[in-house]
């Protein structure tokens, strides 16, 4: 494949008028910013959250290095660096200083019609996404065992995928705790799956240590459900538009929250989510956004 790939890249670049390159961390990458500044391209490039760290992050040294090869390739006034989030934005100009970057958000579908289903008396709280030790799932099952309510007054679904060792950590830890009568894990969902989970929560609990976005959170607020976050998401609009709590990713800070919101007009804070997806998450604003980026990059390029 790598070597097709090669074959052909230099052709379909020389034939674009602006080439977009996702990720960093990949073979296409270094051919890709190779031809671009060969062939005088100009070059959207998205690192999707490659270049943010947190203090478990792996392969550090070999990362930087990465970013040093790619820095020399790297034709400053031909090519946009595209962020989701200020945060992202941040520490990828602080990787690549003096590359130009932007800021456009994530698309989130909007379903035409929200279901809700009749909690029965419990307080359905949901994580939707990766397994992975930077989502800070541990940290939400520490906060869980700390809730006052009894077991049968609330419920948490976990419902993602990730690494066989560590799911297994998870599930272990959740007996540790005593919590298996309240804590299910429903493994990878899509499509009709992930709507009826939307459809059978109270709130989503995001409490990742980095996120360069986190579009569970948009899916939820599209879905009209209020959101916890934790401040490693670039989600502090949540409390400013009273649609969710922005808090410390620590289990203190994640325990006073969900007691804090279960008391809080759910239905009103769905109701103001859902509306701020409608007036700046939808594709039909995103799309327009990323295209003027495109444009941009071409107009600037034909000036050079």
């Amino acid at each position: 494949m790598s070597a097709g790939l090669l074959r052909v890249l230099g052709q379909y670049i020389g034939w674009a008028d602006v080439v977009h390159l996702i990720a960093v961390y990949s073979f296409p990458t270094f051919p890709t910013l190779a031809f671009c500044g060969r062939l005088q391209k100009p070059l959207v490039w998205s690192p999707r959250g490659s270049l943010q760290r947190w203090e478990g992050s792996t392969r550090v040294r070999l990362k930087v290095l990465w970013e040093k090869a790619c820095r020399n390739l790297v034709v400053k006034d031909r090519v946009v660096l595209h962020t989701t989030s200020t945060d992202e934005a941040e520490q990828s100009q602080n990787r690549f200083p003096g590359v130009r970057t932007v800021i456009v958000h994530n698309g989130v579908e909007l379903p035409e019609n929200i279901r809700k289903t009749d909690a029965k008396g419990q307080f359905r709280i949901t994580y939707l996404g990766r397994l992975h030790p930077i989502k800070g799932i541990e940290c939400l099952l520490d906060a869980c065992q700390m809730l006052d309510a009894p077991c049968e007054l609330w419920h948490l679904n976990i419902a993602g995928s990730g690494e066989p060792e560590y799911a297994n950590l998870l599930k272990a830890k959740v007996a540790k705790l005593g919590l298996a009568a309240a804590v299910d894990f429903l493994g990878e969902v899509s499509g009709e799956a992930k709507e009826n989970i939307f459809a059978n929560s109270d709130i989503v609990v995001v409490p990742s240590y980095v996120e360069n976005f986190g579009i569970v959170i948009a899916e939820a607020l599209a879905h009209g459900l209020p959101v916890i976050a934790g401040k490693g998401t670039p989600w502090r609009e949540l409390e400013t538009n009273r649609c969710g709590l922005w808090v410390d990713n620590n289990p203190y800070s994640l325990v006073s929250a969900i007691r804090e919101i279960r008391n809080m007009p759910l239905g009103e804070m769905g109701r103001r989510g859902r509306a701020w997806m409608e007036n700046e998450f939808s594709w039909q604003c995103i799309s327009g956004q990323m295209l003027s980026v495109f444009q941009d990059c071409a107009a600037v390029n034909r000036r050079l």
